[in-house]
């Protein structure tokens, strides 16, 4: 019905009517929202990708305290409903070949375990699904961790006991460098042509110990090996559909998605903006390039004050065309029609993807401003639990059944 017939069928005046039915709109989206809100804090929320180590490796910061900068902190937190976050034990591809992922790798650790310990009633550390949900039920933030790069296993699979005893529940196989595991979808150089030999055998003891498989970052080729090696669903702990971003090996393929479903897994969107839209990934893939001739040219090194000065000189004479809100939802949308709603979840890379978030995303807060949209799209509220943390969990669970199976079979009895 147009608003020309509404406001005759009311028989009031043009300007009248139209202020009404304004008025009418604002009161059904600030309904919508509150029904976000609810949704939000009802169900467990499960963020697999914030990189707050990493953030606060060089200079200490508050998290338990509101922040001026940064993507997360308590308070935000609590406001967008966030039950568990999978802190990111980050390690930077060269210092496989310089030497001390494994030692930076544990005080990266150490770094998450000394938050939950200054703030017991804000945090908690989580090493299983039982964990998650008795700290949500106690109302604190789960502290869950995630190694972003899998160097730190050392060419040692006993340091995969190692790792997992100090709480690392998924491990990403790679980063931006092939490496002794497996090639990176972002390396020329795939010298594996997907997993090492080590890399199987990192793969099926894995398995054994309860860490999740994250194939963000690895080559596609890698991605297959992956699910040949496997005997439990695998993850991808923050990445998006190449459907939006064609070439870029980065996000995964409709073929890989659908795979990663018929495995039992889930994909973890990414709400950075060169994941979600082409204009974005085509900005984020020019200027990186024009940055690193820049740096050589003068001698200097990435991340430096130079860089960073460089990098807003170009941002404030080229806008970043940033993705939006529906964007983000376009890609869970994509995932559903194609691999079902059981199969995606939330990835955000807070803290991780600098200022790409899209608007109405910047910070943990900002939950339920994806759940209105969803709901604006018609989801049921079990459709979004699902979402929110749902999936996650039960691969969680599987991955936790695997492992306790194998430490309890007979010797010559246990699964393959």
């Amino acid at each position: 019905m147009t608003k020309t017939i509404t406001c005759r069928l009311l028989q009031v005046g043009t300007a009248f009517c139209l202020l009404w039915m304004m008025t009418n709109a604002q009161a059904r989206q600030a309904s919508l929202q509150e029904q976000a809100q609810q949704i939000a804090q009802k169900y467990m929320l499960v963020d697999t990708h914030i990189d707050v180590p990493y953030r606060v490796q060089d200079a200490w910061v508050d998290v338990t305290q509101r922040t001026d900068d940064g993507d997360f902190d308590f308070p935000r937190a609590v406001q967008g409903g966030l039950n568990l976050t999978f802190m990111s034990i980050y390690t930077p591809a060269e210092l496989e070949a310089e030497g001390g992922s494994f030692e930076l790798a544990h005080q990266l650790i150490d770094s998450v375990e000394a938050l939950a310990a200054r703030a017991p009633d804000k945090f908690a550390l989580v090493r299983s699904v039982a964990d998650a949900e008795k700290a949500m039920k106690d109302g604190r933030i789960g502290l869950a961790m995630g190694m972003e790069n899998g160097s730190p296993i050392n060419h040692d699979l006993k340091n995969i006991r190692v790792f997992a005893d100090r709480g690392i529940r998924y491990i990403t196989l790679t980063h931006s460098l092939s490496n002794q595991i497996s090639d990176s979808s972002y390396d020329d150089n795939h010298q594996w042509n997907g997993l090492s030999p080590f890399g199987r055998e990192v793969v099926a003891e894995m398995n054994r110990n309860g860490v999740m498989v994250d194939i963000s970052h690895v080559s596609d080729d890698a991605f297959w090996q992956a699910l040949e090696v496997t005997r439990v669903p695998v993850i991808a702990s923050h990445s998006s559909a190449r459907h939006f971003t064609p070439g870029f090996e980065r996000n995964m393929s409709d073929e890989m998605i659908v795979a990663l479903a018929k495995n039992g897994g889930v994909i973890q969107i990414n709400w950075g903006s060169s994941f979600l839209t082409a204009q974005a990934n085509e900005y984020s893939t020019a200027y990186w390039e024009l940055e690193k001739n820049w740096l050589e040219e003068n001698g200097l090194e990435e991340g430096g004050p130079e860089a960073r000065k460089f990098r807003e000189d170009y941002r404030e004479e080229h806008s970043y065309p940033y993705a939006t809100l529906a964007d983000v939802v376009d890609h869970f949308d994509h995932v559903i029609k194609i691999a079902g709603i059981d199969h995606v979840g939330i990835g955000s890379d807070y803290d991780g993807v600098g200022d790409s978030l899209p608007a109405g995303l910047k910070d943990v807060s900002a939950y339920p401003n994806l759940v209105a949209e969803f709901l604006q799209r018609g989801y049921t509220e079990q459709d979004i639990a699902s979402i929110l943390g749902g999936n996650l969990l039960r691969v969680w669970s599987e991955v936790e059944a695997y492992a306790g199976a194998q430490r309890s079979c007979l010797p010559g009895f246990c699964l393959p």
